[in-house]
């Protein structure tokens, strides 16, 4: 058996038998112990992104920090990994692919909030934080918080950002004719002023690029759906059957019960990212007045992700019909291709170019939201000055040998990184449960009694002790010029 045999059958045996249930099953527990605060707080999750790009007192916005998460999140994995999904899962899979969505609203919420209560402030007034920092904070345990911020940083610094650098350089080669060599020059031109203005720079181009073309994307696939009114009744109908192993015409194929929730389980999962412990580094830089505000724009993030842009997805290829999708008869390897083909087949030879556009932006903006989370994290080892110049320029070097390279081994050995990652980060937010829930509690005081008072971490009777540092002292403040104590 040679090694890429060993590590898909090692991917598969994490993702499969462990990860998916573990995730799923504390995302069930935070429901309950929250209140099911996704559905009792989404229209606080809609006021808050509302307003959240005021505030941030010379530092990065709620927004900003949501923009960014967010360009990590909606990657290539939205277009091409819901078609795989269809074609492995049928269309059941979408129904699953929402149902953990659901649940991991909760999940993200409570990660974003700890991210949130045990973030640091650096010398310039901004904040920074995520697992590796409530690893270290709230758990005492810097070994534990090394072993996540490494795993982190090769797997989303590197290996992903290799992997969505070859999504971009084979797309332009096989829709356009491109050579890749061009297409990894282009990128790395394009990615360095970028990645070396840091993460504010980051937040600023994220905040705009992805919100235009997602919103692009989701009008695309209303247009779609428009065109083919008449055919949601029967597409939605698909997607309950098939949920539920009810369409005996699929019995035994991609169709079948099982394939249905594992597949739309794994894509729901890992599109949104919730539990996973990428998001929360960028909530952290957020500055807010209290920790659950940025929860709750986190959590709507995976909204977003999910429920939106990877629906999408799924409603482009299913309206297309016979022509272009069959369940369990379309080849996995479409992959980008089938949606790109359901959107050409509905409205005409010249959404190709656009589509790819779409692809490039979505890709794009994943390379430079995986490297704000790996950036967190390489100050967290203590990596600054040249050494942190020598990794951006690494992280450059991988986006430009990425586009040029067959990258399964690199893909698969980032799946089984992550899967570690994920482990780490979930027993670590079961163990700070309890300051999430404080946290929230508080919050919830604070809105009945209609204020909008900034969260105390010290003598907060909510809270099962005092937060760590200086950060939500009673009397701090979120300026960009205050010093650290």
């Amino acid at each position: 058996m040679d090694l890429q045999s060993v590590l898909d059958r090692t991917t598969d045996t994490l993702y499969t038998y462990w990860l998916v249930y573990v995730l799923v099953g504390v995302g069930l527990w935070f429901t309950l112990r929250t209140g099911a605060v996704q559905i009792r707080m989404f229209p606080a999750m809609l006021r808050q992104v509302a307003a959240s790009r005021s505030g941030a007192e010379g530092g990065i916005s709620s927004f900003q920090a949501f923009a960014v998460g967010l360009a990590s999140r909606v990657g290539t994995g939205n277009i091409a990994g819901v078609a795989v999904a269809l074609t492995l899962g049928g269309p059941g899979a979408v129904f699953w692919m929402w149902v953990v969505a659901a649940i991991g609203m909760a999940t993200a919420l409570v990660e974003a909030t700890l991210a949130q209560v045990f973030k640091v402030r650096d010398p310039d007034g901004s904040y920074r934080g995520g697992p590796a920092y409530y690893i270290q904070r709230g758990l005492g345990s810097r070994r534990w918080g090394v072993v996540f911020a490494v795993l982190l940083v090769f797997t989303f610094g590197f290996a992903f950002n290799m992997v969505q650098a070859n999504t971009i350089a084979t797309t332009l080669d096989s829709s356009h004719g491109i050579p890749v060599g061009w297409t990894a020059v282009g990128l790395v031109v394009l990615a360095a002023p970028v990645l070396f203005g840091g993460v504010r720079r980051v937040a600023r181009v994220a905040e705009v690029m992805l919100p235009l073309m997602a919103g692009a994307y989701l009008l695309l696939a209303l247009v779609v759906v428009a065109l083919n009114v008449t055919a949601v009744p029967d597409v939605l109908g698909q997607i309950v059957r098939g949920a539920f192993g009810l369409d005996t015409a699929l019995a035994g194929t991609a169709g079948g019960i099982l394939a249905a929730v594992l597949n739309g389980a794994r894509r729901g999962l890992f599109s949104n990212e919730a539990g996973m412990g990428s998001a929360p580094n960028t909530a952290a830089t957020a500055t807010v007045t209290h920790p659950v505000k940025q929860g709750l724009v986190q959590s709507l993030g995976v909204f977003v992700d999910t429920m939106l842009v990877c629906t999408a997805t799924a409603f482009i290829v299913l309206c297309a019909g016979p022509e272009v999708y069959v369940p369990g008869r379309t080849e996995q390897s479409a992959g980008a291709a089938l949606t790109t083909d359901a959107v050409a087949h509905e409205l005409g030879g010249w959404t190709v170019g656009l589509m790819t556009v779409i692809v490039f932006v979505f890709a794009f903006s994943s390379v430079l939201g995986n490297y704000a989370y790996a950036e967190v994290n390489l100050t967290f080892l203590r990596i600054r000055g040249r050494a942190l110049n020598a990794l951006r320029t690494g992280v450059l070097a991988a986006v430009g040998i990425g586009s040029l390279s067959a990258l399964s081994t690199v893909w698969a050995v980032a799946d089984i990184a992550m899967a570690l990652m994920a482990t780490v980060n979930l027993i670590a937010i079961l163990l700070l449960s309890r300051w999430a829930l404080g946290a929230l509690a508080d919050y919830r005081r604070v809105v009945a009694a209609g204020r909008d008072d900034r969260f105390v971490g010290h003598g907060n009777p909510l809270l099962p002790g005092d937060v760590p540092g200086d950060v939500w002292a009673p009397g701090a403040r979120d300026r960009a010029e205050v010093p650290v104590a």
